[in-house]
């Protein structure tokens, strides 16, 4: 009996001895050895990154547990700071989903029925009345911006020929990408020559027409026709007789083919008697028909530019 007591002491002393690490008390079997999540033979835990996977950026933590590595997700909807073009701090409007036959670029009109257009005001313009090229920030409601748009014209031509010379205006995302581009030929400025009247051309992406601005003539009364990338007539613009912004906004009304029914407008809006009499930095606003063709509201954006140089664009 003795001998065998004795037996059982030295078989317990020896599994202890071969887990040190558990401490448990003397004869008690250890439950769950470590050599049970030591894997099989040559496994040495979890794979580090794989070859041609970035490495996370620092600071990363991932939506999981740390230290376990996920894949970059897609950031939709999320504001997007200091892009190429625009002011440090005010976020770009998140891209949508592009809507079928979208033109690149345009799928951020198919989620607004409003537009703000904010010309900046140059420094060198103001204080020596040296025409320098017109930049702008499109806006939606909320104050994010959709674009950036800038006036690709030589000096000569800004400074000779004024609000009537032609130019090139390109407008670009939130990427940097060239989205729309806005060809205005030299036409005639006076309501007195009904054979050459205003026009602009709408591009997008560029070199692909979407779109037309035509000056219709009328002695009294601004009138423009909207056209599609057919030459076909859609819509109607309709201004007042006096095209003043003493003190009030001033509306251009988009109407259907009959001009019986009033489906937006583009106001220019007033902005102070001292920025109205020392700059001509304006701001505009656009509203039109949510479900309105992405192409169409294009053409909204390059009929509100030509109404701008056309009756805003005056040198102070």
């Amino acid at each position: 009996m003795t001998r065998t007591v004795l037996i059982m002491d030295k078989q317990n002393t020896q599994m202890n001895a071969s887990h040190p690490e558990t401490n448990l008390p003397v004869g008690y079997p250890p439950q769950y050895p470590p050599t049970a999540f030591q894997g099989p033979p040559g496994y040495n835990g979890y794979p580090g990154p794989q070859v041609g996977y970035p490495p996370p950026p620092a600071g990363h933590s991932g939506p999981g547990p740390a230290g376990f590595p996920v894949p970059n997700q897609p950031m939709y909807n999320q504001p997007v700071y200091n892009q190429p073009g625009g002011a440090a701090g005010i976020p770009w409007m998140p891209a949508p989903p592009p809507p079928l036959n979208c033109p690149p670029g345009l799928e951020y009109l198919s989620q607004i029925d409003q537009i703000l257009i904010h010309q900046q005001i140059e420094l060198l313009e103001v204080l020596t009345g040296f025409e320098t090229n017109n930049k702008y920030e499109i806006k939606n409601s909320f104050g994010q911006r959709v674009y950036f748009a800038a006036e690709d014209t030589d000096c000569c031509t800004r400074n000779c020929c004024g609000p009537s010379r032609p130019f090139t205006l390109r407008i670009i995302d939130n990427m940097g990408r060239e989205v729309i581009t806005l060809e205005r030929p030299l036409r005639c400025n006076s309501c007195c020559c009904p054979c050459c009247l205003q026009e602009i051309e709408i591009q997008a992406p560029p070199g692909v027409p979407v779109g037309y601005v035509i000056q219709t003539w009328h002695p009294c009364l601004p009138k423009f026709t909207i056209q599609n990338e057919k030459r076909e007539d859609v819509l109607k613009i309709s201004g007042p007789c006096v095209v003043c912004s003493c003190c009030g906004d001033v509306d251009f009304e988009i109407k259907s083919l009959d001009e019986q029914c009033v489906v937006g407008k583009i106001s220019k809006h007033w902005t102070g008697i001292l920025r109205e009499a020392f700059t001509d930095a304006d701001n505009f606003g656009i509203q039109f028909p949510l479900d309105l063709d992405v192409k169409m509201k294009a053409v909204m954006i390059g009929a509100c530019f030509l109404i701008d140089y056309m009756f805003f664009e005056r040198t102070r």
